[in-house]
């Protein structure tokens, strides 16, 4: 049979061709579309950054014109709060301007920056550029300031406080603040179904939180606290139109990993968004800020690399502009002649500086360990020469830890020296505590011959803290006793903290400028979720804290205070390790660093900033 090219075969040849012409036509109105997009895009980027640099130029030709007419105080309605006194003054330097990334990184992964039910310091850092206080402190006198609030009263007899908002308070999304948060964020908290009871061990104090306006709100405590300013004007203001939905559901609330939204200077561009598998975490400019200063950052970003080498690597190569030297690596970066070119460093002791600790756990499954008789404990102490530790390991940047409290505070009983390594002593209070080599096999073993072996539980990623465990390890040989290393992720090691399922473990605890150690030892906070998650108890120790908390007068607290250090000094239900000098390495770029009585002055209100030629990210 013949093949005949028929009326079908021209027209499906046809439609073939114009299907092609047309392909062909619009990939080239498509390259079209995409070229005049990219321009378009280019021009719009180069108009705001000269928008940018237009209203830099306008704000600060403003700040000065008005400088001498502003008034700086709290007590009224002044223009620049006394909080945002520092942050103000930095915009008056000649080369201050807006815009640009502040780039950091994060050591761990963060398992929820929701707050209340976030438990670890760097979800606080993240929310304290969203979530404010009615109140703050000045980073160098230490007074309170008003930041929400822009006047208070404190009643005579200590139990009233009396706040009186500032006005055009707006949380992000533009809703406004006004004292109706303040009350629900207090109930948020004090809601036996929301899983917050570290803080609801703190509100426990309150006995009512009633607006009295709109802009008016009283709180009444209970009893008397020596901390009452900064619980009532500390307490986080939360939205009661974005959070109080989660009280029909609360377990969604609990279980959740990023619901966060304030009215700070920094926002999450979706509140609801945030999950920890991103491996980054970025804040935008609140666009709706109420403040009359503004943050300069035009972006917050931290960087989850949980790796030590991994994160200097960052560094050098310029993609984040802060890194916290180890003191291994402290020296050689001192030397090194390309970093010091866009680096200043900055070595101090925080004034308020935490401290690393061993926990013992005294109760697991339900039952005493061994870590229940105290005189192994102080044994563990004895056996941890942290003189060594210190020099061998962090080069000499650090001191010894003896308690929760600052060597220099008032908090410290000067009489109370460090334990001292001593292999001789720990071995007769073990001896006593019943254990002894049975065996001949120089491990020491209890009365029904089982070895005296633990799990040290720490994070993974850190390379100090693994050299510390190891060395540890071969000093409790020395001894007798088998330390197995248990190299665990960030967001296990919670777990593990929530349903006290470890033998041991080392971790820090953050400081303040006036200690309260109710969280950590009062036995009250051993259930579960709590963070005396040793199950540590002492009927002593609860009687000092709890006086001490009541007490109000200083020269009458600080006694207290250091009779229940005497305690935990012969408890040891920790054993307090080391306060690390901060090594800090920041991109010379940024300008306004300074060391203040908080630390480094690189959070709220933002006094950082980087000149406008220096700016690397545009928006």
């Amino acid at each position: 049979m013949n093949n005949r090219f028929g009326i079908k075969d021209f027209t499906l040849y046809s439609v073939l061709g114009l299907i092609i012409v047309l392909v062909l036509t619009g990939m080239y109105m498509v390259d079209r579309q995409w070229a005049k997009m990219s321009e378009m895009q280019k021009t719009l980027s180069e108009q705001a950054n000269d928008t940018r640099k237009l209203r830099n130029m306008m704000n600060a030709m403003n700040r000065r014109l008005q400088r001498g007419a502003f008034s700086v105080g709290d007590g009224g309605e002044e223009n620049i709060p006394k909080a945002f006194e520092r942050s103000y003054q930095a915009s008056l330097r000649p080369d201050y301007s807006e815009g640009d990334w502040l780039v950091r990184a994060f050591g761990s992964g963060l398992k929820t920056i929701t707050p209340l039910i976030s438990s670890d310091a760097y979800a606080s850092r993240v929310q304290a550029y969203v979530l404010e206080t009615l109140l703050t402190r000045d980073p160098e006198t230490l007074e309170w300031r008003g930041l929400l609030a822009k006047d208070w009263r404190v009643s005579k007899d200590g139990l009233t406080f009396t706040f009186y908002l500032r006005d055009g308070l707006k949380f992000s999304d533009g809703h406004d603040l006004d004292a109706g948060d303040v009350v629900f964020s207090y109930q948020f908290i004090m809601n036996e179904k929301i899983a917050a009871p570290r803080l609801r061990a703190y509100y426990e104090k309150l006995d009512s939180v009633i607006a009295k306006s709109s802009n008016e709100v009283v709180f009444k405590f209970k009893e008397p606290y020596f901390n009452s300013m900064a619980i009532a004007g500390g307490l986080e203001i939360l939205p009661e139109h974005f959070y109080k939905p989660y009280l029909q559901n609360p377990e969604t609330f609990n279980q959740s990993k990023g619901l966060l939204l304030g009215s700070g200077p920094y926002r999450l561009l979706n509140p609801k968004s945030w999950t920890p598998d991103s491996g980054v975490i970025e804040l935008h400019r609140n666009p709706r800020y109420w403040a009359p200063v503004q943050p300069s950052f035009d972006r917050l970003i931290w960087k989850i690399i949980e790796n030590d080498a991994a994160r200097l690597t960052t560094y050098r190569n310029g993609d984040i502009d802060l890194y916290s030297a180890r003191p291994v690596e402290y020296k050689k970066l001192l030397a090194d002649e390309s970093l010091a070119e866009r680096s200043r460093h900055l070595e101090y002791m925080s004034p308020v500086v935490g401290y690393s600790y061993i926990a013992w756990n005294q109760r697991r499954a339900d039952q005493p360990t061994r870590f229940a008789d105290k005189k192994v404990r102080q044994a563990m102490t004895y056996l941890t020469d942290r003189g060594r530790l210190i020099n061998d390991i962090l080069l000499g940047y650090a001191e010894v830890a003896i308690s929760p409290f600052k060597p220099d505070s008032r908090q410290h009983d000067p009489d109370l020296k460090p334990r001292v390594f001593d292999l001789e002593k720990a071995g007769l209070l073990l001896k006593e505590a019943g254990y002894e080599d049975r065996d001949g096999d120089s491990v020491l073993e209890d009365v029904d011959g089982n070895p005296f072996e633990f799990e040290l539980v720490y994070f993974q990623d850190s390379e100090d803290t693994k050299r510390i465990v190891l060395f540890l390890k071969d000093l409790y040989a020395r001894a007798g006793i088998i330390l197995k290393p248990k190299p665990t992720e960030w967001a296990v090691m919670l777990d593990s903290l929530d349903r006290k399922d470890f033998d041991a473990i080392t971790l820090a605890w953050t400081s303040g400028v006036e200690t309260d150690i109710f969280q950590m030892f009062h036995s009250s906070q051993s259930v579960a979720g709590g963070d005396n998650y040793i199950s540590y108890k002492s009927n002593e120790l609860d009687r000092l804290i709890d006086k001490a908390r009541s007490t109000v007068d200083e020269d009458k607290r600080m006694p207290l205070w250091q009779a229940a250090e005497r305690v935990l000094y012969e408890d040891q239900p920790y054993t307090f390790l080391m306060r690390r000098k901060a090594l800090v390495f920041v991109d010379e770029r940024m300008r306004n660093l300074e060391v203040t009585a908080l630390g480094l002055n690189i959070e709220t209100p933002v006094e950082w900033y980087v000149a406008a030629d220096q700016q690397r990210y545009i928006d």
